[in-house]
């Protein structure tokens, strides 16, 4: 959610973006030539909250990303830029953390249109599914249905390890991904209802594997997925909100694999 950095989260923060900017640095230096870029991606972000170290320390990964899949990518910090002639330039959209409220009536139409048209990929994170009524805004019907015709209820507060089971292991999102892996420390969000009726389920977690336990839950619990009723390759991961993510391997492969994915790579 919307929490302030304040001092209890500052130091796992800097460490965290030393981790991230340290293996950076390994991988810059064992000199593999850059792949000559042949897309662009496009990527709205939070700039600031809680979930700001996230994204910073995924800028930082996809600076390197870019060098070895061949992409340029653009940030944005809004949606004002946002319309039909301005999405065309760009193969993804990546919601990084960036909540479907407070969008421009253009960019909510130029969106729309896109995905429904199959004209941009889309890979979305974490606040991406805050649906509901947020800073004095109506929720956006349309996105709702996109994710599965679904409504933010609750989170764990506390954070909580989970793990996460893959079930669809031949899509190419999951490529390389283990059975079963354990994301650590995140909110985990519940929704009014499992988009699963709605939506190709890649991955879920068992909410009894929670640690510590939490008494929120929502039974079947899908955090991977892809609306198939739209032309756009799409993908929801619902992970990101810590930056240590960007130092696990499962997530940074899911992430690499989204991108190509939703690129048409």
């Amino acid at each position: 959610m919307t929490m302030p950095l304040n001092g209890r989260f500052l130091p796992s923060y800097l460490a965290a973006m030393l981790l991230v900017i340290g293996c950076a640095g390994r991988i810059f230096g064992q000199a593999k030539p850059p792949v000559a870029p042949t897309y662009k991606v496009l990527a709205i972000a939070e700039t600031g909250g809680i979930h700001k170290p996230f994204v910073d320390a995924a800028k930082i990964w996809l600076a390197h990303e870019a060098t070895v899949d061949g992409f340029t990518i653009d940030y944005i910090e809004d949606t004002q830029k946002i319309d039909a002639a301005y999405l065309s330039q760009y193969k993804v959209f990546l919601q990084l953390n960036y909540p479907p409220y407070n969008w421009t009536p253009t960019a909510m139409s130029a969106f729309h249109d896109a995905i429904e048209n199959g004209t941009i990929g889309w890979v979305g994170f974490h606040h991406a599914t805050l649906l509901g009524e947020f800073d004095g805004t109506q929720m956006w019907p349309w996105f709702s249905e996109f994710m599965g015709e679904i409504r933010f209820t609750k989170y764990i507060p506390t954070f909580a390890d989970g793990v996460v089971t893959v079930e669809a292991p031949n899509h190419p999102v999951m490529r390389n991904i283990p059975g079963s892996f354990t994301i650590k420390q995140e909110e985990w969000y519940t929704w009014s209802r499992s988009p699963r009726p709605n939506v190709r389920v890649l991955a879920s977690v068992d909410e009894n594997t929670y640690k510590p336990s939490s008494d929120i839950k929502m039974g079947d619990h899908p955090v991977i997925w892809t609306n198939e009723h739209v032309k756009a390759r799409n993908v929801y991961l619902f992970m990101g909100h810590h930056p240590e993510l960007l130092e696990d391997k499962a997530f940074t492969t899911l992430f690499h694999n989204s991108i190509v994915w939703a690129a048409g790579k």
